[in-house]
């Protein structure tokens, strides 16, 4: 993976602010960052295409729309030479939020959300369970998510 040091405090300020509030007009980024709103939309162009920012995205409470169960998942493999076959099908499970490739037990570990403790078995028995290369899963239902952040960046 690339790192880049073309990236100034300036681009990290920006980036800082956008993350706490991604709705924020580059007007407004700019007053805090003491440059102008273009300048603002330049540099967030150049760290689109050196692939740093990857767009953005609405944050919702899933809860809050009856989608009350997080669990993880750790995935154990027939073999890891699967894992790509296997997160292409698992990406194809609309209750899949994340996939990770890890070290350790599992091979893969996983996010779903569902609705209810009867969807979470539909999901695990009829869907994930039945992906080729899949031997056996362990499920860690979450009672809080207490936090989910970026990474700190910069003081904005």
């Amino acid at each position: 993976m690339q790192k880049y040091s073309d990236i100034d405090n300036t681009d990290l300020r920006i980036l800082s602010l956008l993350i706490e509030n991604a709705a924020l007009p580059y007007t407004e980024i700019g007053k805090r960052v003491f440059v102008s709103g273009g300048t603002v939309h330049v540099r967030m162009k150049k760290l689109e295409q050196m692939g740093i920012v990857k767009g953005s995205q609405l944050v919702i409470d899933p809860t809050k729309l009856g989608w009350d169960i997080s669990a993880f998942l750790g995935i154990y493999l027939d073999k890891s030479s699967l894992y790509e076959q296997v997160a292409t099908e698992l990406e194809g499970i609309p209750e899949v939020v994340n996939i990770h490739y890890t070290t350790g037990i599992y091979s893969i570990f996983l996010k779903i959300v569902c609705r209810d403790t009867g969807h979470l078995r539909e999901i695990l028995h009829d869907k994930i369970q039945k992906v080729n290369g899949i031997q056996r899963t362990e499920t860690f239902i979450s009672l809080e998510e207490r936090i989910n952040r970026s990474i700190p960046l910069a003081e904005s």
